[in-house]
């Protein structure tokens, strides 16, 4: 087997990068391996307007390392009030890639979302007739409904009848964790598809259980059976182009993480490539590694692939890569796979970092 592989950059089709001190802490450990992310509007505030939208995009641009050639991709926050003018006035500027949809109360700073789906319908037809994607986060929050279930019941409720409602709108299904949903989406139509994350590609829901509660595998949606992470990997290393990569890093300060009520959220960003092309030598299918990373997604959001290249070099050692991340707002922790990491980036032009 090839001990190197050369890929187009990879782009990462769903980030949080938060704001002011921990955007400038996170974002070097995206822009050394991304050339392009869709950026989370989900800060306090959220994003919601195209004014909005313009001042968190200059901010990522003036948080980036000298030398390095990143476009961050910005999305809307959807609420019940967002106007579909606004929306349609910053996607023909170029200004936003996608509208997000967070279900009222699903993740992190998600309250602001939607409570009835039926409000935003007008916003849904507007963004359908101009093309303009919608990323979903892919639960029901109501209490009644099992953690591990609210997948499936949001394609049952929520999904199917809204792409029913409104047929000509494309959809992304972000980070799919069952087989329920990799299922939905091979047997949809080509205007829906969804992103994996790298965790949910390497975890199941015993992580975050073993040996007792370990926040730092906590996110949402949750991890859940072996059997639904191993479909994941099937979907992810098939080279069907309707998956691609959204790592979902997530980063949150370790007291934020190991408290009574911990936040959700994997920060994944410094290994997510080493990640990823572990699991595609262990599932065989390293051939189809830069359709996922690389290919998928720019073609699902009808844009450009990358032109640069990275190699990709399997080293004979595990590799060193750091436990945790200094920040102002104190320390975050990153992703442990739990497994030896060979697999390292090479890069033809280093960014240079301060």
């Amino acid at each position: 087997m090839s001990q190197t592989i050369a890929i187009r950059r990879p782009d990462d089709w769903h980030l949080h990068l938060r704001d002011g001190d921990m955007l400038k802490a996170v974002l070097p450990d995206t822009v050394r391996d991304f050339a392009r992310a869709i950026i989370m509007p989900n800060l306090v505030p959220p994003v919601v307007t195209g004014a909005d939208a313009t001042a968190y995009r200059d901010r990522i641009l003036d948080a980036l390392p000298r030398g390095a050639v990143f476009e961050p991709l910005m999305t809307l926050y959807l609420t019940e009030a967002t106007d579909p003018e606004d929306v349609a006035r910053a996607a023909g500027s170029g200004l936003i890639k996608a509208v997000k949809l967070y279900p009222a109360g699903a993740t992190t700073n998600s309250d602001s979302g939607v409570k009835d789906i039926s409000r935003v319908t007008p916003v849904l037809e507007r963004m359908a007739e101009i093309g303009l994607p919608l990323c979903m986060h892919g639960e029901v929050t109501s209490a009644e409904v099992d953690i591990f279930d609210r997948e499936a019941v949001f394609i049952d409720t929520v999904l199917e009848p809204l792409r029913e409602r409104v047929p000509g709108l494309r959809i992304i299904m972000e980070h799919v964790t069952t087989s329920d949903g990799i299922d939905y989406v091979k047997s949809a139509a080509d205007n829906l598809a969804a992103t994996l994350t790298t965790h949910h590609l390497m975890i199941n829901r015993n992580h975050i259980f073993k040996g007792g509660i370990r926040p730092h595998y906590y996110c949402l949606p949750i991890a859940k059976r072996q059997t639904h992470q191993m479909a994941l990997r099937a979907a992810a290393t098939s080279g069907d182009s309707r998956f691609f990569l959204g790592t979902d890093s997530a980063p949150h300060p370790d007291g934020a993480k190991e408290s009574a009520c911990g936040c959700a959220g994997v920060y994944n960003s410094p290994n997510a490539m080493s990640c990823l092309a572990h699991v595609f030598e262990e599932e065989g299918a390293l051939q189809h590694l830069e359709a996922f990373a690389s290919l998928n997604g720019p073609a699902y959001y009808k844009l450009p692939v990358n032109e640069e290249k990275i190699t990709l070099k399997k080293m004979p050692e595990p590799l060193s890569i750091p436990a945790s991340l200094q920040t102002p707002d104190g320390t975050v922790t990153v992703f442990d796979p739990e497994c030896a990491l060979h697999w390292a980036v090479v890069r033809h032009e280093p960014v240079e970092y301060e």
